[in-house]
């Protein structure tokens, strides 16, 4: 077997760690949102939801960095589950907006705890989590800011 420069083992790749935690996070959720009927992804449109109370599918998609084609068929089933209502927009047919229902509203007193049962799930100290949010924070930004030139 041939020799493999340093910078092209798996181990040493900046994508592959960044990958599997990104994994590894999502299925760490699924335990504490299977009780409120969401999956990862729909977690986090709830959120943004929680906050916001109507969005556009284009802000949303912006904002959890995904593409129109990933979200619209989830949409389709929290709308039909009841937790959010995706409407035209009367003065630009082309933008659908959506609006969080009652029901909705109601799921974000089931999933208050989650936050805090993922950090206790992690055994870990809150300022070192905090730290590695900030950094990750900062990283996609550089990796944006790249993706915009």
């Amino acid at each position: 077997m041939a020799d493999i420069p340093e910078h092209l083992k798996l181990e040493n790749q900046l994508c592959f760690p960044i990958h599997v935690a990104a994994n590894l996070v999502a299925k760490s959720y699924r335990p504490l949102l299977e009780p409120l009927g969401l999956t990862y992804p729909q977690y986090l449109v709830m959120l943004v939801l929680w906050e916001r109370k109507t969005t556009s599918v284009g802000e949303l998609a912006k904002l959890l960095y995904l593409d129109s084609g990933t979200l619209t068929p989830m949409l389709k089933r929290m709308e039909l589950a009841g937790l959010l209502m995706r409407n035209r927009n009367l003065d630009d047919e082309r933008r659908v907006d959506i609006d969080i229902t009652a029901k909705g509203e109601s799921l974000m007193q089931d999933a208050v705890d989650v936050p805090q049962s993922m950090v206790c799930k992690l055994d870990a100290p809150l300022d070192w989590l905090n730290g590695i949010r900030l950094d990750i924070k900062e990283l996609l930004e550089k990796l944006q800011s790249q993706a915009n030139k």
